[in-house]
């Protein structure tokens, strides 16, 4: 069992994070809030007593394994490297810092320590990106020629934030991580487009190629309700593409007959059109968002084992391409 000192108990790691812990053989011997009154319900909900309100405190608990955390951009900088510094592995929620700079700290310091930064891009482990990853990676899809993703959210979601920080930090990084990850390697050229009609309303398109060809759209915004589903990834190849959408379902198209004509026409396994859906009415606990397969792999990181898990090159790297796709907006 790795015991885990956990900074922020907000609703997000209430929800999100904090259940997938002890199904995947953490136990949570710490907390840690500046809101005495989430850190307090969060305490009892799990039965832990070591409770503080300072990082610093908690990461100087005896007994830790590895610190855990979903706080802010600041924080999670600045507690990763004393967590580091205590000789401490780290998982964290997106971002890991404010800025790229920051997040180059982060991964001095776990350079360092010897120890391993873990992020939280959950989305590489949604279920059907998972899938579509798989089916790239089994060589029979081919060459990847192009990429659009479209990943939206609402203008309530970051009132109060019309500088739109909020919101390239905690949401537009998701995809400066995935795309990426689908491509199998980074941006090269990069183009953005937006339009922002009133505050805290925009809309932008993020055009990129990579150095061996691949091109690509980025669809982002707070245009649209988080009532409706908010994403779709379209993968492009010879005669074969993947389409994912609201991240549950998943595609492939390949090069089928005419069918018309064909009197005994029939589905041919071998190149009509597979498609898969997740069955909500089973009573499986599963988690299609990403969190539970993502800890898992955090947990089996901690214990020794090598799993392809985001860290913090990863993260450092989304933060980059990032900062490069604000600087052209701004001007």
């Amino acid at each position: 069992m790795i015991n885990i000192g956990w900074i922020g108990c907000g609703r997000h790691a209430r929800q999100m994070l904090l259940p997938q812990l002890g199904r995947n053989g953490i136990r949570i011997a710490a907390l840690c809030d500046s809101d005495s009154a989430a850190l307090q319900r969060s305490g009892a909900e799990y039965g832990v007593t070591q409770l503080h309100s300072d990082f610093r405190d908690l990461i100087a608990t005896p007994g830790l394994d590895a610190i855990g955390m979903a706080v802010g951009p600041e924080l999670h900088r600045a507690a990763s490297i004393a967590a580091l510094e205590a000789g401490l592995p780290v998982f964290m929620e997106k971002p890991p810092a404010a800025t790229a700079a920051g997040a180059r700290e982060v991964a001095h310091a776990s350079e360092r320590a010897g120890k391993p930064v873990l992020i939280g891009f959950m989305k590489r482990y949604s279920t059907g990106n998972r899938i579509a990853r798989n089916v790239l990676d089994g060589g029979e899809f081919g060459e990847v020629l192009g990429i659009t993703g479209a990943y939206m959210t609402a203008p309530t979601y970051f009132e109060g934030e019309p500088d739109y920080t909020g919101f390239f930090l905690h949401h537009c990084v998701h995809y400066m991580d995935l795309i990426p990850w689908f491509a199998g390697e980074d941006f090269g050229e990069m183009q953005v487009r937006s339009v922002s009609r009133d505050p805290g309303r925009l809309l932008l398109h993020v055009n990129f190629t990579t150095k061996s060809g691949v091109i690509g759209n980025i669809v982002m915004g707070t245009v649209q309700s988080r009532g409706t589903p908010m994403e779709e990834i379209r993968i492009m190849g010879d005669h074969a593409r993947l389409h994912v959408d609201n991240i549950i379902n998943v595609a492939l198209y390949r090069d089928p007959p005419f069918k018309a004509e064909d009197p005994g026409a029939t589905l041919n396994p071998a190149c009509d059109t597979l498609s898969w859906t997740p069955n909500f009415t089973a009573a499986a606990n599963e988690d299609h968002k990403g969190y539970a397969a993502l800890l898992a792999d955090v947990a089996a990181t901690f214990r020794g084992e090598r799993r392809e898990v985001p860290d913090i090159g990863d993260g450092l790297r989304a933060m980059e391409r990032l900062e490069r796709m604000i600087a052209q907006i701004d001007t």
